[in-house]
């Protein structure tokens, strides 16, 4: 898969992304309250904000009192979460699959990767950048799409293979091609479990009751299946 059609969907549905990102139900009311319940106190802590996009995570973070890094494959994804936070975090374009060489060891209590390991193929060697970033038993916590959805959305009949899959979507303004990796469930565990990490948690959640408002079809779905799969994974001691 090239890169660069990544970086190209994300550059043109970047505004609309930052202009919706408040109430678009998938983000505002399925991934963020279930990632973020995910997340310890941030008060006084660091965090890195992975694949960051708009801010709007980052946003939140400073207001309870953490210091926040970001980073995004998307220029215009990094402008925004400026512009959004102002003179607060600091923001980088990076690519998520390749190695934080700015970034020293042990700078961060918290590693936060919200909705974008589905674009990087191989997780082992991001995985073993965010151990190599995090404190001492400091954690990861991850939103995915999840491998049971995406096995029935993409039509795969290769549930064991990690394939190269691309979709249309049509939720934020004109229509954008977005490529990605769909995977089977092992293979979004055993990065973690194979890097240093334990799994402290692993939500498939249920959307909160703001979304029917917005979506009412997509609420009675999430419902019923998950879309999505929410991991708290904790640094091994030691390691």
């Amino acid at each position: 898969m090239s890169k660069a059609k990544i970086i190209a969907a994300y550059e043109a549905l970047a505004d609309s992304y930052n202009r919706l990102i408040e109430h678009k139900p998938h983000n505002a009311y399925y991934d963020r309250p279930n990632t973020l319940a995910l997340m310890p106190d941030v008060q006084g802590k660091s965090i890195l904000d992975a694949a960051c996009g708009p801010g709007k995570y980052a946003e939140i973070l400073l207001a309870q009192g953490a210091t926040v890094t970001g980073f995004d494959i998307s220029p215009r994804m990094i402008e925004l979460a400026k512009e959004r936070n102002r003179d607060a975090g600091v923001f980088f374009v990076h690519d998520l699959a390749q190695p934080l060489d700015m970034l020293a060891p042990g700078s961060f209590d918290v590693v936060l990767c919200a909705l974008a390991m589905h674009y990087v193929e191989d997780w082992g060697p991001t995985i073993r950048e965010f151990h190599r970033v995090l404190k001492p038993e400091g954690c990861l916590v991850l939103s995915i799409d999840h491998p049971f959805f995406e096995y029935n959305f993409f039509r795969s009949s290769r549930y064991f293979d990690t394939e190269a899959v691309q979709c249309t979507w049509k939720g934020f303004g004109q229509p954008v091609e977005v490529h990605s990796y769909r995977r089977p469930l092992h293979a979004c565990i055993a990065p973690l479990t194979e890097n240093g990490f334990w799994i402290d948690r692993l939500v498939e959640p249920k959307p909160t009751p703001e979304f029917e408002q917005y979506d009412a079809r997509h609420y009675k779905e999430l419902n019923a299946f998950p879309s999505f799969m929410c991991i708290r994974a904790v640094r091994k001691r030691g390691l």
